[in-house]
């Protein structure tokens, strides 16, 4: 009998679930969802598949919790930038940038979860698609934000502009030369800014 019984009976069921998401993210982002099945998940994660079905209903489910983590683990990033930069738009925005841009830079970055999840599951319905949504309004709405303290004509437009760039940077990793990205990236949002004031 594997080990799976006797790691369900000695740890509490927020560490059995927690060890199944950790297993489930990884392996989720470096292989796609839909190529991984929870007869795997299970396998890696050491645990009886009664125990990943009394965490998560459905693999949907757990899909929509690796991409809730996803979601959660970029906007603490963001949030720690932004904190160290509410006064000054052009530098919290050049702040984000570099840390996105070191981000698509990295040699296991295999691009966005949410975009990646989006383009599995066209059905606009599916759970992970609604996650996969939020995140990208709340990113619009984040950048429009920084748009209006930059004190451009038109905000919206400009918030529009930088997530079209930033969604661009997370699906174009692997044309990057080393270290081109963050360059990129600012120059590019400057000469939206700089077109948007005039």
């Amino acid at each position: 009998m594997p080990k799976t019984e006797s790691l369900s009976g000695t740890q509490s069921h927020a560490e059995v679930r927690e060890r199944i998401l950790n297993t489930a993210c990884i392996l989720f982002y470096q292989h796609g969802v839909r190529s991984v099945g929870v007869d795997l998940v299970v396998e890696k994660a050491g645990v009886a598949k009664t125990s990943l079905y009394r965490h998560f209903r459905t693999k949907d489910d757990l899909i929509a919790a690796f991409l809730k983590r996803e979601d959660a683990d970029f906007w603490a990033t963001w949030d720690r930038v932004a904190v160290r930069h509410s006064d000054d738009a052009d530098a919290e925005l050049d702040a984000h940038l570099a840390w996105i841009g070191e981000r698509v830079g990295r040699p296991n970055y295999r691009g966005c979860p949410q975009i990646n999840v989006a383009a599995e599951f066209p059905d606009i319905d599916h759970p992970a698609r609604k996650v996969a949504a939020k995140h990208k309004r709340e990113m619009r709405q984040r950048l429009k934000g920084i748009a209006e303290r930059l004190g451009v004509a038109r905000p919206d437009e400009l918030a529009g502009q930088l997530s079209l760039l930033i969604n661009g940077a997370f699906v174009s990793s692997q044309i990057f030369e080393p270290g081109e990205a963050t360059p990129l990236l600012h120059h590019m949002a400057h000469s939206l800014i700089q077109a948007g004031r005039t």
